[in-house]
């Protein structure tokens, strides 16, 4: 099925695409391979600021995991100019401001692990993961993600 009328079935709706914070690339095609930078949750102009298990709870930081992955899809599809060329999403590295005791970080990466299943199924959205607890984010931004996804 098209990857947009799925979108349009959940109400999914991908935010522009943000802008750069650095000297870097947001998506390098390689071969048939696009590696997306790292995404914070930031969209319309919300604002996140601060660690889960002290700021934020699992359920916050699940929100704020799903926001990155919308804004890593607008990326994508702002350099391959079609989601439905997403043959699969290979990797995802989630990475979680935490609190020195907060351990569920894998919990908070499901937020953007479930909105890739609904996006694009489970066998070609689900990809390999991690997820690992940081001391500080850029612009102290709870949850960044980066992924790499196989095109057509």
């Amino acid at each position: 099925m098209d990857v947009y009328e799925i979108m349009k079935e959940k109400d999914i709706v991908l935010p522009p695409a943000p802008g750069k914070g650095g000297v870097y690339a947001p998506c390098k095609i390689a071969g048939n391979m696009a590696y997306v930078s790292g995404c914070g949750p930031i969209i319309d102009g919300c604002e996140a600021s601060g660690k889960l298990g002290q700021a934020y709870t699992v359920e916050q930081g699940q929100v704020f995991a799903r926001n990155c992955m919308l804004n890593i899809l607008a990326v994508l599809e702002r350099e391959i100019g079609d989601l439905n060329r997403v043959k699969s999403v290979v990797k995802m590295l989630a990475l979680v401001a935490s609190a020195d005791d907060f351990t569920q970080q894998p919990q908070v990466a499901n937020g953007a692990s479930l909105l890739l299943g609904e996006i694009f199924g489970q066998e070609r959205g689900i990809p390999a993961r991690s997820a690992i607890g940081v001391n500080v984010l850029p612009g102290n931004i709870p949850v960044e993600i980066e992924c790499i996804f196989e095109i057509e």
